[in-house]
């Protein structure tokens, strides 16, 4: 099996390549990507960039090119629940836009011609709740994206009026899940707390957590890899 790690930025991307010492630089057009094994599994890791637009065009182009047979997208979130806090992580079982209406007539959140949220890979899923059930500090659930950075309570009660279930947000997640349904290619969601917006200053929050986060955090995409078929 193929597998493709997409990132948003060069600081998740740093510790990502920490767990694949030994890798080949791979350039399609301006991209840089990084070709090597995690575990058994040939891996190919990059940067999508930040946002919407940047993480469907990187994404796209990648399964383009290099053909994965699943896609994970790595890397940081803000947690809008109270179950959890600053280094607890996320594996996505749906993912939705926070900023998306087409208009009267059509679902809040559901880009055109798509439902309103997307089902990540169920083998990804099933891996996960066999490892990671019992760990308090690894949820499943909803995850929000949208082209904005959320740091306030108000930005926080907006999203959750529409999606209540909502347990985390970010910028990327769902425009790369709308790539890959398109494309069909199996995609999956795995994402650590940076901050909290709205329960605190969380600006701050995530400024001091690139100081301080193991690398640790990101072995949970390494735990799945390595249980995949």
């Amino acid at each position: 099996m193929k597998v493709a790690i997409l990132v948003a930025m060069d600081k998740e991307l740093n510790l990502i390549l920490n767990q694949m010492p030994e890798r080949t630089e791979i350039h399609v057009d301006e991209s840089v990507y990084y070709s090597g094994k995690i575990g058994s599994q040939l891996v190919i890791v990059g940067k999508c960039g930040i946002g919407k637009v940047n993480s469907a065009l990187n994404t796209y182009r990648l399964i383009c090119e290099h053909k994965p047979d699943l896609v994970i997208n790595s890397g940081v979130a803000g947690g809008v629940d109270g179950t959890l806090g600053v280094g607890s992580i996320l594996i996505a079982n749906n993912v939705a836009y926070h900023d998306v209406w087409c208009g009267p007539g059509t679902e809040y959140g559901a880009a055109d011609g798509y439902a309103q949220k997307f089902i990540p890979s169920a083998e990804v899923l099933e891996i996960g709740k066999k490892i990671f059930n019992d760990n308090p500090d690894i949820k499943f659930g909803l995850i929000c994206s949208g082209d904005k950075f959320i740091h306030t309570a108000d930005e926080v009660a907006e999203i959750k009026s529409n999606f209540p279930d909502a347990l985390a947000v970010d910028m990327e997640s769902a425009s790369i899940a709308q790539t890959c349904t398109k494309c069909g290619v199996p995609f999956a969601i795995v994402r650590v707390m940076s901050d909290t917006p709205g329960a605190t200053e969380n600006i701050s929050q995530y400024v001091d957590f690139w100081d301080k986060a193991p690398e640790k955090t990101f072995e949970c995409v390494e735990h799945i890899i390595s249980q995949l078929n």
